[in-house]
C-alpha cells in the first residue's frame, strides 16, 4: 500500500524543514531524560514543527562484545529482531510502520546496535508496542535462524566477496590495527561462526544484551516529554530488568610501529590504499580537534588532500576519510582515522603515502590558517544542524549519545566543542597520532597487477 500524499509530505517536512533558535544563532536541541524503575533510559526531544515522530531504540551490545567463535553474532541478531515475535509474526513490524507511511531500519556499530523509525505521531502507540513486544521476547525457531543466517552471508558476498574492495578500508585495516580480539576481528563474521551460531545461542544473547536496563530508547518530534514518558511507562515498565555480562576491557595504547600489508584484489581495477592512525578516546580534550583534522585533510574537494594528491599532483583518483563505521563523536572504544584512496596505477603507494606525510607534516608546522578553519567548522556545523532537524537522526543520535557518552545532553555541546577548535589544537593532534609509528596501512592492489610486478622481477 502506497503511503498517501499528504502523509509523505509530512515525513518529508520533518526531515528538512529548518529548526531556527528565536533568539540567537546557537540552537540547543530540547532534552528530557528519564529512567525508568527497570533500568530503560529515555530520552524525548519536542518539537511540533511536523506531525511525525522520530524513534530509536539503542542497544549497548555491537560487535566488540560478541562472544568470542561468534564473529558476526551481533549483526545477525540485528537481523533476527526483525523475523517476528510470539504476538507479531514475521512481517507484522515493517506492516505497520510502513503502512502508515513511516520507514525503519536497524544497523550494527563496534559499540551499540540501533533499531530506528519515522512515522505520522498516530503511530507512535503501535511502534511503542512492537518495539516492548521485540525486547520481551522473539519467536526463536530454526527456521529463522537458519533464514538469517542465510541472509547475513549473503550480504558477506554481496558487500565483502564479491565487491572490488571489500570493505578492506574498515574490515581489515582494523584486523592489523588492533591488538584485542574484541576490537580487531571482522564483525560481519565468518561463515564458520554464523553457522555454529545455535538458538541456545540466540536465546542468550537476547537473555543478556537486549533487556532494558542495557538500552535507551528516544523519541524526536511531535510528542511532549510528559505524554512520551507516559506511553513508554505503560508500555516497557512491566519489562524485568536482566543482568548484563560485564563489558571486558577493550582499551588499547597508540601503536609503536607501522605496519604495511599489501593485499591481491580480484575484482578492482585500479590500486587503492587505506592509510589509519589510532585516534583519542571518547571524551578526550583531543576528540573533537581530531574530528576538524580530519576534514581539514580529506572533507570534500577543498580539503588539503584532495587539492594536493587528486587535483595538484593528480596521484590519487578521490581521498576521502572515515571513523570506522561510525562517527567521530560515536564510538566507546580504540577507533581509527583512516584515510582511503583509488590511486594511479602508475603510482607506488609509497609515494603516494609520502606526499600524504608531507601535507600532515605541513599542518603541524604552521596549522591551519583563520580561513580555512572557518570554512571547515562552519560546514561541520551545518552538516550536524542538519542531521539534527531530521527526527529520525535526531532521535538516533540523542539514544546514541545516551548509550555512549551516558548524557544525551553532550549533544548540544558538540557544536561548541567545534567551534573551539583553533589552529594549535590542530597542530597538536596532528603531531600526536598522525605519526609513522601509529599508522597502518594496507595497499590494495589488482590481481593482474600483482601478477605482473611478480612476472618482472623473474
Amino acid at each position: 500500500m502506497r503511503p498517501p500524499k499528504l502523509l509523505t509530505f509530512l515525513i518529508g517536512l520533518s526531515l528538512t524543514a529548518p529548526l531556527l533558535a528565536a533568539d540567537s544563532d546557537r540552537w540547543d536541541i530540547p532534552i528530557a531524560v528519564k529512567t525508568l524503575d527497570n533500568g530503560l533510559t529515555v530520552v524525548i526531544s519536542e518539537d511540533h514543527s511536523a506531525p511525525v515522530v522520530g524513534v530509536s531504540v539503542v542497544y549497548k551490545v555491537g560487535m566488540r562484545l560478541e562472544p568470542k567463535n561468534r564473529s558476526g553474532f551481533a549483526h545477525l541478531f540485528e537481523h533476527l529482531m526483525f523475523e517476528g515475535t510470539p504476538n507479531a509474526k514475521e512481517g507484522t513490524f515493517d506492516k505497520v510502520i510502513t503502512g502508515g507511511g513511516g520507514r525503519n531500519n536497524g544497523s550494527t556499530r563496534p559499540d551499540y546496535t540501533n533499531y530506528i523509525a519515522v512515522a505520522p505521531v498516530s503511530a507512535l502507540e503501535s511502534i511503542l508496542w512492537l518495539e516492548a513486544d521485540r525486547m520481551t521476547t522473539l519467536d526463536f525457531n530454526a527456521k529463522t535462524l537458519k533464514n538469517q543466517q542465510d541472509v547475513v552471508k549473503e550480504e558477506i558476498r554481496v558487500n565483502v566477496h564479491n565487491q572490488p574492495y571489500g570493505g578492506f578500508m574498515w574490515i581489515d585495516i582494523s584486523q592489523h590495527a588492533f591488538q584485542k580480539w574484541e576490537n580487531n576481528h571482522d564483525g560481519y563474521g565468518s561463515f564458520v561462526d554464523l553457522e555454529n551460531a545455535n538458538l541456545d545461542d540466540v536465546r542468550a544473547f537476547h537473555r543478556d544484551y537486549y533487556g532494558p536496563n542495557n538500552a535507551v530508547l528516544a523519541l524526536a518530534g511531535d510528542i511532549t516529554p510528559e505524554a512520551g514518558f507516559a506511553l513508554v511507562e505503560k508500555y516497557f515498565s512491566k519489562i524485568e530488568s536482566r543482568p548484563t555480562p560485564a563489558k571486558p576491557d577493550v582499551s588499547e595504547p597508540l601503536n609503536s610501529k607501522e605496519k604495511r600489508i599489501t593485499q591481491s584484489d580480484a575484482l578492482a581495477q585500479v590500486p587503492a590504499v587505506a592509510v589509519a592512525w589510532k585516534i583519542a578516546d571518547r571524551g578526550s580534550v583531543d576528540q573533537a580537534p581530531v574530528a576538524v583534522l580530519a576534514e581539514v585533510l580529506a572533507g570534500g574537494d577543498a580539503s588539503r588532500m584532495y587539492q594536493g594528491l587528486v587535483k595538484g599532483k593528480e596521484m590519487a583518483l578521490n581521498i576521502d576519510f572515515l571513523f570506522g563505521l561510525t562517527g567521530p563523536f560515536e564510538y566507546d572504544g580504540p577507533t581509527l582515522l583512516t584515510l582511503f584512496a583509488l590511486y594511479k596505477p602508475n603510482i607506488k603507494s609509497e609515494q603516494l603515502i609520502d606526499e600524504m606525510d608531507v601535507l600532515i607534516a605541513n599542518i603541524v608546522k604552521d596549522g591551519v590558517s583563520d580561513a580555512e578553519l572557518a570554512r571547515v567548522k562552519t560546514g561541520m556545523l551545518s552538516d550536524w544542524n542538519n542531521n539534527m532537524e531530521s527526527f529520525l537522526d535526531r532521535a538516533d543520535t540523542l539514544a546514541k549519545f545516551q548509550a555512549l557518552w551516558g548524557d544525551a545532553k553532550v549533544a548540544n555541546s558538540v557544536p561548541g566543542r567545534i567551534e573551539a577548535v583553533k589552529s594549535d589544537d590542530i597542530k597538536r593532534v596532528a603531531a600526536k597520532y598522525l605519526t609513522a609509528e601509529n599508522r597502518t596501512v594496507i595497499d590494495r592492489k589488482p590481481a593482474a597487477m600483482l601478477a605482473a610486478d611478480a612476472a618482472a622481477k623473474n
